[in-house]
């Protein structure tokens, strides 16, 4: 199961970009308020999600892995061709920072802008929390221990794939809607496979099956990246070197290393 979750994340990378291309269309042509952006972005990749989940989660292991390979790369290349649309491998420059509703201040200040990140930051915890405690939550926790069990009690595992895999896809769609007027640009080229590793990498070493794990393991990354970029082009090097260590000494992340000190203090 854990594999398969982190081959998704390769199919959740084209999402948030197919979010950002949405938030991106939504400020630039039609210069609508950033949470109608925000929306968009969720709810374009979440329809999308759809389909590509309900086929997705028929297929297992190797295949599920090259279902949601071959599905990032269609939409890199409907992006990349797609000039008139997408702007084909130069993006969507110019994606302005508006108000945060009609008639308000453009959100042009670093400072406004980090307080609608970090509220969408809390809300999507809420919500995730929400999720896990809920009797569907617990559906997906006995998925993930144990499939075959699941199945033998009668249950079908694949409707309860397909909703989390929507509502993941939700949440990436959020991300690139909020990426897009940050960065000021949207491009096919962050569906490349560098960005769908780096967000592994952010998982693993925050650590797998927690809400807090890839906030503090994407925090760990980007702290090393703006450190060590200042003195050297190869910070990856370095990075890469982290994470290996982290893996061997640190099995579960930072969460799951904080969790088994704690248990036995």
């Amino acid at each position: 199961m854990i594999p398969s979750r982190l081959w998704a994340l390769a199919a959740l990378v084209a999402l948030a970009v197919l979010g950002a291309y949405a938030s991106a269309l939504v400020l630039l042509h039609f210069a609508q308020p950033v949470p109608v952006a925000l929306l968009a972005g969720a709810l374009l990749a979440g329809a999308v999600a759809v389909p590509v989940g309900w086929f997705s989660t028929r297929a297992t292991g190797i295949y599920f892995a090259m279902l949601t390979l071959a599905f990032a790369q269609f939409l890199y290349t409907v992006a990349y061709k797609w000039r008139d649309l997408t702007g084909g491998s130069d993006g969507i420059a110019g994606v302005p920072k508006t108000a945060l509703f009609w008639g308000g201040p453009s959100l042009t200040s670093p400072h406004a802008f980090y307080f609608v990140v970090a509220t969408c930051v809390v809300v999507s915890l809420f919500v995730c929390h929400a999720v896990v405690r809920s009797p569907f939550g617990r559906a997906l926790q006995a998925i993930r221990e144990n499939e075959r069990r699941f199945t033998s009690l009668g249950r079908d595992p694949r409707p309860f794939k397909l909703v989390v895999f929507v509502i993941a896809a939700a949440f990436a769609g959020l991300a690139g809607a909020l990426f897009a007027p940050f960065r000021g640009f949207a491009s096919p080229e962050v569906m490349f496979w560098v960005f769908s590793g780096q967000g592994l990498m952010m998982v693993i070493m925050g650590g797998i099956g927690t809400l807090v794990g890839p906030i503090l393991g994407a925090m760990l990354f980007i702290l090393i990246q703006e450190v060590l970029s200042s003195y050297t082009e190869h910070w990856m090097i370095f990075t890469g070197v982290v994470f290996v260590l982290i893996v061997i000494f640190l099995p579960g992340g930072l969460v799951g290393t904080a969790r088994r000190l704690g248990a036995r203090a």
